[in-house]
């Protein structure tokens, strides 16, 4: 017999705003004051739109200049990964041993991985300095002995530092989830050497902060240089984030991964968040300035006065056009809705299937000011059929938006896009200001794997 395990016969979470039980939605659209904290929508059967510009795994460790990736797994899982490096053009930093239904019974499991991986390593012409070797799902459930094979292939290729490395989606909703784990990874070679006390690490985003960033200018201004993998260009330049003094992380997943290399190699870790809110933004440079030596606050008065007219000067210039937000353009997503809502901007739907914990006042704001903001949850089979046009123009924040939507006018941004702070807030106001007056080939951009990376696929 079928039983739900999901809806009004599951999880049932408690709203502290309105004092009631509800559950999570099983519709595909719902109204903010019907939402559940912290998951709005009720789990199953998924869809994943073709929107595309965010980075999986494949991306994230491109990162890593001298890097080879080797993922072993069965044909439908490698499809995915192998298109990526295709796509990217990094097929040469790219291998894959393939798991037959027989491996998996054989009890061969260990020598299949470690003979694959000789076997690529000794083809290389040019033997990369680092291995990320990527396990699957089923060494999981056959109870693989994963420190057997990196022991023996650590003796067998010395000169190799293998990383240890997950493509495991099974994890993906408990505990830490692969993206953590490689966001953690990435750093796991840096080895502990003498420190440099004029030098500062930014770390675990997929972009490098804008220059202009209030992080940088006090930073640089206090006479510190600032390491960043995704500003490195070798391996000896990825080397020397091992002498930072000072760790700084901005983006939520590599939270993990700072705070765990901090710890190892002695340094000092400071987490300050992409946030919209003029007063968090204050205390985290404020937090910034007590840590850093010689560190300078801005004129936080006149970044905040500069904030709120060049908002003014956007709503003025969208007037009534509704703006469509989603999850993928930044980790706070909650706040940047609650920030164009009190500037006047009028926000219509957000697309999002789950709110970060770090969003509790934001999801209360928005709840109790713009109850009737529609949530739509991106993942919904229905949203397979979702697409439709409106005879008003709509303006949309991040590449999901603008597909469901199929407006040309969309900000093609992911996960924050190195935006920071105040400066963040006033770079943001004038794309959308450039997105509203110029049309985009949403159909074509969206589709290209990895926003910010090199494709092959024509424009």
């Amino acid at each position: 017999m079928l039983r739900m395990l999901h809806g009004k016969a599951g999880d049932e979470r408690w709203n502290d705003q309105i004092q009631e039980k509800i559950t999570p939605s099983e519709k595909e659209e719902i109204c903010m004051k019907d939402a559940a904290w912290p998951v709005p929508f009720a789990s199953g059967l998924e869809y994943n739109s073709p929107a595309h510009g965010t980075w999986n795994i494949v991306h994230t460790g491109m990162l890593l200049p001298g890097s080879h990736q080797i993922y072993v797994c069965a044909p439908n899982c490698n499809r995915g990964v192998v298109l990526t490096a295709k796509e990217m053009n990094a097929s040469d930093r790219f291998s894959f041993v393939e798991l037959k239904e027989e491996d998996l019974f054989d009890g061969q499991m260990e020598e299949l991985v470690i003979d694959g991986v000789s076997d690529i390593l000794n083809r290389l012409a040019d033997k990369p300095s680092a291995v990320f070797l990527f396990t699957v799902c089923v060494h999981h459930f056959m109870g693989c002995d994963i420190p057997y094979i990196y022991d023996t292939l650590r003796k067998k290729f010395p000169e190799q530092i293998f990383i240890e490395a997950y493509m495991d989606p099974i994890m993906q909703k408990e505990g830490l989830t692969p993206d953590q784990k490689l966001r953690a990874a990435l750093y796991d070679p840096l080895p502990f050497v003498k420190k440099n006390p004029g030098q500062i690490n930014v770390i675990g985003g997929d972009f490098p902060l804008r220059e202009e960033s209030e992080i940088k200018q006090m930073v640089k201004k206090a006479g510190f240089d600032v390491k960043d993998l995704t500003e490195c260009r070798t391996w000896e330049e990825y080397l020397s984030m091992a002498e930072g003094s000072i760790n700084i992380a901005t983006y939520p997943p590599a939270c993990y991964g700072a705070e765990k290399l901090s710890k190892r190699l002695g340094m000092k870790y400071l987490y300050l968040p992409m946030s919209f809110s003029y007063e968090e933004i204050d205390r985290e440079l404020q937090m910034l300035a007590k840590l850093v030596p010689g560190a300078q606050m801005p004129d936080v008065k006149s970044l905040r006065e500069a904030c709120d007219r060049m908002l003014e000067e956007t709503g003025e210039l969208l007037k009534d056009t509704p703006v469509v937000l989603d999850a993928t353009f930044t980790p706070r997503i909650l706040g940047l809705a609650r920030l164009l809502s009190e500037h006047g901007i009028r926000v219509k739907e957000i697309f999002v299937d789950s709110f970060s914990p770090e969003e509790r006042k934001d999801y209360l704001w928005l709840s109790e000011h713009e109850p009737d903001l529609v949530l739509c949850k991106t993942v919904h089979p229905k949203m397979r059929i979702y697409h439709r046009s409106s005879d008003e123009k709509i303006l949309a924040l991040g590449q999901k938006a603008a597909y469901f939507t199929r407006t040309p006018y969309f900000v093609n941004m992911v996960e924050g896009g190195g935006l920071f702070g105040f400066d963040g807030i006033l770079e943001l106001c004038r794309r959308m200001q450039e997105a509203f007056v110029t049309r985009k080939d949403t159909k074509d951009l969206v589709i290209r794997k990895g926003l910010g990376c090199e494709s092959c696929l024509c424009v």
